[in-house]
């Protein structure tokens, strides 16, 4: 479950939203995780000898991150132990981009191992695909 300002999200959201920004926090050593995933993908496909694509749910609702460490700990300590919480929903990829990582600099994930699980910080962004 993701929670989005304390409460359970609403899937009616993901309408007007390509993605959001996320934190997730190991309730057992209160270790975290900050990221972004889209709700949609473009998925392409052969029709009558034509390529078409079309808009595709992602799997967030299932979505544990990238990274291996924390997918490792929800396999160790159970997904209960564990809260997924919602802290930007995203209109577009680059104001996405650009939260995730203004939030992992903010916090200096790469400078505290033991408090967080982000290895990386990658992003590319332009400041016209910023629009908050």
């Amino acid at each position: 479950m993701w929670l989005y300002k304390n409460a359970e999200f609403d899937e009616l959201l993901i309408e007007k939203n390509i993605g959001f920004v996320y934190l997730i926090t190991n309730k057992v050593n209160n270790k975290k995780y900050i990221g972004k995933k889209l709700f949609w993908f473009t998925k392409t496909k052969q029709v009558k000898g034509k390529k078409k694509r079309e808009k595709v749910l992602s799997d967030w609702k299932a979505y544990w991150s990238s990274s291996d460490e924390l997918k490792g700990d929800v396999a160790k300590f159970g997904e209960d132990n564990f809260t997924r919480e919602i802290l930007y929903l995203c209109g577009n990829k680059g104001t996405m981009s650009y939260l995730e990582a203004k939030l992992q600099f903010q916090y200096e994930v790469l400078e505290k191992p033991n408090e967080w699980y982000n290895g990386i910080i990658n992003c590319k962004i332009h400041r016209t695909h910023v629009k908050l």
